[in-house]
Parts: structure tokens; sequence; C-alpha cells
């Protein structure tokens, strides 16, 4: 009796998982990470492993002549609803609704903002969100350059006029008055779509790069939620908390008064369940020096849990202290319903630029594997204090290199090595978390190397499949954005006393200064924690096969050099797109093994967005983001992959 009621539980929970966590649902694509959980998975195998080497490019939708110049960028993820994509096109962010199996355009939004709201503002995009009553009402939500929320009936492009003021919502009027807005000093801007629940919109928020800001006074970038029906302010999370809140005692000498940015520029995640939303938040001001703001510096660099009605905080875990790294969590958290040592868990996972997973119990926010708090280096800047320890991931084993020694460094012939050894001359090397280090050209000091840098993971992320319960995460291993410096701020520079310096690390000849692989897919089981496998992001780049310094060299499998994949799942394959600024490939692997089963070049650039998958009219579609090509004077464009039509009269392939 207690083994059949042992089997009975057995199965009640894995139903209980695949209820749970299905991805994306009926066939269509509502969210830019395909459900609420941020899984990129959808259950559509009409494409499969094998009949994938016969996809054809369906549909091109292109962005040539949107916004003020050509947009070499897209990073997004369009959504799918009813028959009907929507997604941004161009540096004014205009919005565009297309056939889903034609590519034709339906309609399209824009709005004209003024100059002086958009200059110096980061125009990248990763999407819309959408919104339904249920009963026939939709939406489509965005956020312009210009900080401005703007509602639109998805059905016909035109604005809300319930919603705000005539369907606008200027979101630099809502702040609160302690925020320490100051265009002049740091703009808000957006970079993610709002998180959408229920009649609740959450605004992601981003500023400027911090790397040498115009002051430690800077504008603070705090979490702000609207009524999606009418537009009206709901609440507000203090990411820096103020006086008497949680947390203002991470923050030395009064600094949480007067420090900015800790924004959340990522996509948000939902537990549509729990009504919960689990925030990825950024570094303070700056990013490389702190001393003006001594201690931990809650809620930066963390995960935190909110409840979504209230905006009241339900749980954090700070997963860099005192962030002087540029270490923000730079993705989407994922939701996995797992199982770990027979017992079943709402788990969420927090993919970070140090190239870890951390797994936690969304309901609550315990780890499920320990989390260690080790000692680290420690800084010998004038006036920085860095945190004595920083949070171990125990399990999954990390995805990516950490930390930095001569061993690093490429060495498929002697002289490649000592061309090595000579470009890394003046920098200071170390495990991770070895604090920026002075950049001094009298003294030939150049700063701190060490990785993974702001690379490992970034806001690529990664997906997860609930049907097997692994995660596949996209790496690069990236020399550019490993280099941590500081120098004493020039005078009427800021009234920070010491500013970063320059990331951009040595080549040699355009070549990595160190091992491949350079860019990796990793599988874990989080079942278990263990890596199932990992593989490099595509084989050797053309360029480097044919590079001089490399004639005669039998080289490994060293993937793309540049950023990591962007990946999507399904039923049988995991699709990833090359990334940006690497080679222009869309690939697919056997998403078991990591085997490559297909590989296509693509036009004009490779894939800069994440892919996602839909089902229309018994036909399933893949649609990904390419990069632009500006030496062929081509923007960016959308890519839509499908199986050829069988001839006529010939049965399509069964749906599932």
């Amino acid at each position: 009796m207690a083994r059949l009621m042992a089997t009975i539980m057995a199965l009640l929970l894995l139903a209980m998982t695949i209820v749970a966590q299905q991805g994306a649902k009926n066939g269509e694509w509502r969210r830019i990470g395909g459900d609420g959980g941020n899984t990129r998975y959808s259950p559509l195998d009409q494409i499969n492993a094998q009949n994938v080497k016969n996809l054809r490019v369906a549909w091109t939708w292109k962005v040539d002549n949107f916004g003020s110049g050509l947009e070499m960028k897209n990073e997004n993820t369009p959504l799918m609803v009813e028959g009907v994509l929507y997604f941004t096109a161009g540096d004014r962010r205009a919005i565009v609704a297309a056939d889903a199996g034609t590519g034709e355009t339906l309609w399209v939004y824009r709005y004209q903002e003024p100059t002086d709201r958009t200059t110096g503002v980061r125009k990248n995009n990763r999407g819309v969100a959408y919104w339904s009553d249920g009963r026939g009402q939709s939406r489509i939500l965005t956020v312009t350059p210009g900080y401005q929320l703007i509602s639109l009936n998805a059905k016909t492009g035109g604005v809300d006029p319930a919603f705000g003021n005539r369907g606008i919502v200027d979101l630099t009027e809502q702040v609160e008055k302690d925020s320490n807005f100051n265009p002049s000093i740091a703009h808000l801007m957006n970079t993610s779509p709002p998180l959408v629940f229920g009649d609740v919109a959450i605004i992601p928020t981003a500023l400027e790069n911090s790397r040498a800001p115009k002051s430690m006074k800077s504008t603070k970038a705090d979490l702000m939620a609207f009524n999606v029906r009418t537009g009206k302010k709901m609440w507000s999370f203090h990411t820096v908390p103020r006086k008497g809140e949680v947390g203002e005692e991470t923050w030395g000498n009064g600094s949480n008064i007067y420090t900015g940015h800790t924004g959340a520029w990522a996509p948000f995640t939902v537990d549509e369940q729990l009504g919960y939303a689990y925030i990825p938040t950024e570094a303070p001001t700056g990013d490389q020096f702190g001393g003006q703001r001594p201690g931990n510096n809650l809620f930066s660099s963390a995960i935190v849990c909110i409840d979504i009605k209230t905006g009241k905080r339900v749980w954090h875990y700070q997963l860099t202290h005192h962030d002087v790294w540029d270490y923000d969590m730079p993705t989407a958290p994922i939701l996995a319903d797992i199982t770990v040592n027979g017992k079943p868990i709402k788990a969420v996972v927090q993919l970070t630029k140090q190239a870890f997973a951390f797994v936690f119990d969304r309901t609550n926010g315990q780890p499920v594997w320990p989390i260690e708090e080790r000692p680290v280096p420690q800084s010998d800047v004038p006036g920085e204090k860095t945190a004595p320890t920083q949070p171990f991931a125990t399990r999954p084993a990390p995805v990516d290199r950490q930390g930095f020694t001569e061993n690093d460094l490429i060495d498929f012939t002697p002289q490649l090595k000592e061309m090595a050894l000579a470009a890394i001359k003046g920098y200071r090397l170390g495990p991770m978390y070895t604090p920026p280090s002075v950049v001094d050209a009298a003294k030939g000091t150049k700063g701190t190397l060490t990785f993974p840098g702001s690379g490992g993971i970034d806001w690529e992320g990664g997906a997860f499949d609930p049907e097997t319960g692994f995660l596949y995460i996209g790496s690069a291993t990236r020399p550019d954005t490993a280099v941590y410096g500081v120098e004493k701020a020039k005078p009427g520079q800021t009234d920070v006393e010491m500013v970063g310096t320059p990331s951009s690390a040595p080549t040699i000849q355009r070549l990595p200064i160190v091992k491949p692989p350079w860019t990796r897919i990793t599988a874990i089981n989080l079942n278990s924690g263990d890596t199932a496998w990992q593989v490099p992001n595509g084989g050797t780049p053309e360029w480097v096969k044919n590079h001089p310094l490399l004639k005669g060299v039998t080289l490994p499998q060293t993937g793309s050099v540049g950023r990591a994949p962007l990946l999507m799942v399904t039923k049988t394959l995991l699709f990833a797109g090359s990334g940006y600024n690497t080679e222009a490939a869309f690939r697919a692997y056997d998403k078991k093994t990591g085997q490559l089963i297909w590989e296509t070049p693509t036009e004009p650039g490779p894939p800069n967005g994440v892919p996602m998958t839909y089902l229309h009219k018994g036909k399933q579609y893949i649609v990904v983001a390419v990069q632009g090509d500006l030496s062929k004077r081509a923007a960016s464009q959308l890519v839509a992959f499908a199986l050829p039509d069988p001839p006529s009269g010939a049965p399509r392939p069964p749906v599932d």
C-alpha cells in the first residue's frame, strides 16, 4: 500500500508540474518570454529534428524606413496573438502589427517625442506587452525612449482614450519627489516591455551607464506600477530604501538619500498563481567605484519578489554586495517547477553575469541548494571599501570561466602565447570579484583583468524545458568586458572621487587573448543541479580559421566570438541565434545531447533578438530579429522560417 500511495503521489506531482509549466500556450506567444515564467518554451513540434533541415525563409519584415536612421540592432521578441505579430521598430520605437502568416504590415503607431527627451538615451528595445480583459478589449503597451507609457488598441493601433492623458502617461511626472530626478544628471529610460498581470503594469527602468557618473546624487530608478485600464499610478517600490525602510542600514553615511540608479532594466517575471513578480535589479551609482556609498547597498544587484497588487516586498536575495563590477541582474528570472530529492519545488532561477544560476524556492526565497558567502579579494583603491564576502552558488556549477590567470591565455603557438603575455602586461589578474584597480600611465598600471567581466550571462539569458526539467543557458567569455579600472576624477567632471575607465581589453590582431570556447551553451538538469552537457555555440568562424597567426594550426571548436547566443526551446529542439556581432547564423540543436542538427546563414546579419515560435493556420513559424549591416546600408529585420508547403492535395503534417 505504501508503494502504491508513493506511486500515486509521484504521478500527481508530475501532472501538477505539467499543468503548472507549459510554456507558450495555444500555439501563440503572448509574452516576450513565451509565458509569465519566461521559459521561452513552446510544445509545438511540427518542426522537429527530422525535418528542421527543410526550413526556409517564409517572409521578412524590414526596418529600413523606420526611425531617424538605419536601425542596426533590434532586440525584439515579437508577440503573436490571434494571428497578429506585435513588435517595435526603429530608434523612435514605432509599434507595428503584422500578419503572422505573411509579415504584411497591418498597422503602425509612431509617437514623436521632443529631441531633448531622447538625446543620449538608450534606443534599443526588446518588445511590447499585451493585455486583454478576455471579453473583447485588448491593448498593446509600450514605453517610449523618452519614458512615456502608451496604451494602444491592439486591433486598430489607435491610442486608448481612457488611458492616462489621451492614451499616454508621462512617467517622468509620476516619479516621487525624493527620487532626485534630474535629466541633466541621469535620464530615466526603458529597454524592456512592461510586465502585465491582471490590471497591473510594472515598468522596467534603465538609466545611463554609470561607469563615470556625472554626480553621486543621481536619479533613483524606483519601480512603478500602473492600472492598465486607466493609467493611474498604483504603487512604487523603492529599490534604494528611504528613511526607516528595510535595507536602509546597508547604506553607510546616509548614502541612500543621494544615491541613484539601482533600476531594473531586464524583463520581469510573474507567477500568475501566487500573484508575485520577480524583479532583477541593477547596480547603484557608480558602476566601478562605490566609496561614496559604503555598505552592501540593498536592493541593488538582487532578485526581489514583490506582491503585484500591493507593491510590497515578499522576499529578496542580494547576489552582489556593494557592486563595483557592474554585476547587475541582466536577465528575466525563470520559473521552473522541479523535484529535488523527491520534494516538489516551485523554483525561480536567476542567471547572473558571474555565470551562476542561483535557484530559489519562489514562494519564500529559500535557496534550493546552499549559497555560500566566501571571502573575496579586497580593494586598495583610495576611499573604497568592498564587501568582505560574496555569494557563491554551490549548485549548479558555473557555466563560464571565473577568474583570470596566465593559464587562460591563448597558446595555439608559442608566438601567440608570447604575444598574449605581452598584451596583458600592466594588468592585475585575479579570481572573480578581484576589485577594480587604479589606472596610472606613469606607473604602467592598466586596471584589473578578471572573468566573467560584465559578460558571462547577459540579457540574452536562457530557456527552460518544463517537460524534462532542463535549463539551457547561453554565455560568453568576453575579454572586452573583463577590464575594471578606475582613476581620479578630473576637476569639474563629477563630485564622485574616482571614476571608471574604458573597459576594452587587448586583442591579438583581433583574436581574443584567451583560449576558446568563446561562447557556449550549457544544459543543466534542474532536478539534480548537474550539468547535462556543454557545447561551443557554433563551430569556428571563418575569419578565425583563416587568420595569418593560425596558419597550419589545427583548431578546436571555438564557438562564436562576441555576444552570447539567444535561446528558445521546443518539443524536440533547442534553437539558438548566434548573437550580436558574431557570425550570421541561426542554429538548431538536439536538446537532449547538444548535437548541432541544422544551421543556416542569416541576412543581413546575425540574430540579436530571442527567437519565438507560433502556429498560424496549421503551420508552425519561427521568427527571429537579425542585425543590420551598415556596409550594405541594410537595417535590421525580422525573419520568419517555416517548412515548405506540401504539394497541392498532399496532407499537411499532423499538429500536436
